[in-house]
């Protein structure tokens, strides 16, 4: 059984310039496109390091045997940009591989935003849409 892969797709760029970008958005809540739910769950806002709390988010995700994949919208797969455009999907969201090559949907940008940046919803909501098990995988 191939591993799975959890992808957390940003609504933001990043190069400086997006990163520029995005710091506006999120300061002044202008522009047309809203700040990023999981830029909040992953860095905590504005950090352009991963919160000790998403870290062990993280870990608790891999240690399930699921591998976590961030992107920002310029680092995306040619696919999952094809999945994306396709589904009519907005970002950010979270995205999980399928079994037949293509993708699953987990969380919409509004899942995300009701995550209030908190790493452990996000991880519950895992839980219960059985992407992760109480029980860890034998080796």
């Amino acid at each position: 059984m191939s591993q799975k892969t959890l992808y957390v797709l940003y609504n933001a760029d990043s190069t400086v310039l997006g990163k520029l970008k995005y710091g506006y958005r999120k300061v002044t809540g202008s522009g047309d496109e809203p700040a990023c739910a999981a830029c909040d769950i992953t860095h905590g806002g504005l950090s352009l390091s991963e919160s000790p709390r998403w870290l062990e988010a993280k870990k608790e995700i891999e240690d399930n045997g699921v591998k976590v994949m961030q992107w920002h919208r310029d680092e995306i797969s040619q696919n999952v940009k094809n999945f994306v455009k396709s589904n009519g999907i907005r970002y950010p969201a979270v995205l999980l591989d399928g079994s037949d090559g293509s993708y699953i949907t987990i969380m919409t940008n509004t899942d995300l935003n009701a995550c209030a940046g908190d790493p452990k919803v996000l991880v519950g909501e895992l839980y219960k849409k059985n992407i992760l098990s109480d029980k860890k995988p034998s080796l």
